[in-house]
Parts: C-alpha cells; structure tokens; sequence
C-alpha cells in the first residue's frame, strides 16, 4: 500500500501532491488495478490534513479513470500507467540506486539532484529536437 508523504516546501497543492504519488506509483508498478488506496481517514491523520483535501485527490484520480471509489468499502486502483517498458525498470532502479549513492558521496543535495536531473532531461530534449530538425 502507497504511504503518502508531503513536501511542506512545495508550492504544489496538498492534493495534487497526493494525486502526483499515486500517478507516479502507478507508473512504476507499485500500485495495480484492484489495489486499496489508504482510507481517507487515515491519511489525512498521518499528514495532519483535511479529509477533504484526500477527497478532492481520490476525486481527482477517478476523473481520470485511475481509482474507483466503493462506498462503504474505500477507494480502489482501476487504471495503470505502467508502459511496456515496466519490465526494464528493476535494472533501472538499480542502477539509479548506485547512481544516487554516489551523487550523495559528491555531496549532491535531493535539491541537487532534481536540478541535474530536471536540466539533463530538457537539454536532452532539445539536443534531440535539434537533431531532428537537421535531418
């Protein structure tokens, strides 16, 4: 089951926080069609927030087809966002594992970290882009 954690630095929204988690658990398998989402209750509890604000997020989640809420019951996964590439992931993760121990020994920050990651994958993008223009 996701475990739900808040950046209180972030000037993203408490929900779309919540929704961007379960998306991104979607992404990587963690979570798959027939999975419980955590009661509404008990999350706002953990994270010291409004019921509402966890409804708002399982709101949003079944707008776009990826939860289910059953009343009396709770909210269930019934969409995935895990591609075809899922498969590769585990070496991936390992491999990224690595990678961020030894940004850790460099003395990268997490802040740190995301801006690397954040800037390579737009250079990237660009470089990309460029090449495609030159063909």
């Amino acid at each position: 089951m996701i475990e739900f954690v808040l950046d209180g630095r972030s000037k993203v929204n408490t929900y779309v926080q919540l929704v961007q988690q379960v998306k991104q658990a979607l992404r990587v398998g963690l979570l798959v069609p027939g999975d419980r989402l955590p009661k509404v209750r008990d999350v706002a509890q953990s994270l010291a927030i409004n019921p509402n604000t966890v409804l708002k997020a399982y709101r949003e989640l079944e707008l776009e087809g990826l939860a289910e809420g059953r009343p009396g019951v709770g909210t269930f996964v019934t969409g995935t966002l895990a591609g075809d590439s899922l498969a590769n992931q585990a070496d991936l993760r390992a491999e990224l594992l690595d990678w961020l121990r030894r940004a850790q020994a460099a003395g990268l920050s997490d802040e740190d970290v995301s801006a690397l990651v954040d800037t390579t994958i737009r250079a990237a993008r660009q470089a990309d882009a460029l090449l495609e223009e030159l063909a």
